[in-house]
């Protein structure tokens, strides 16, 4: 029994990121960027949406919780060097290289589905 608890929360919170991250992803559209990958993994760690503009790319970390103060919390240092790294790796793929420009933002999304998007959260890159 409390396997199956387990199981079911895990599975609301695996559709509870999906379903923020989809919201943040129209919030970006509404902004005129393209989504370019979600979800996108590279070697150490995963990058929750990757968007593009005319200027570059941003790199976007989508934080839930039950409100945004919380949703802030559950973002550390070691997660912010792993998407760094992680973000590495997709340059590489890229034309500009590690010469592109790229912002690291952070999107905190309370339980009622309101987003707040945080740009450049991790200062310069």
């Amino acid at each position: 029994m409390a396997d199956q608890a387990l199981a079911t929360r895990g599975q609301t919170a695996y559709l509870a990121g999906l379903s923020a991250e989809d919201s943040v992803a129209r919030a970006y559209q509404r902004r005129g960027y393209a989504v370019e990958h979600r979800r996108w993994r590279a070697s150490g760690g995963e990058i929750d949406l990757i968007t593009r503009d005319r200027e570059g790319l941003v790199f976007v970390e989508v934080k839930t919780a039950r409100d945004f103060a919380r949703a802030a919390e559950r973002i550390c240092r070691r997660q912010m060097q792993r998407i760094c790294d992680a973000a590495q790796q997709f340059l590489a793929g890229e034309p500009g290289g590690l010469l592109t420009h790229v912002r690291f933002d952070v999107a905190l999304v309370d339980r009622t589905g309101r987003c707040r998007i945080i740009e450049n959260a991790f200062g310069e890159a």
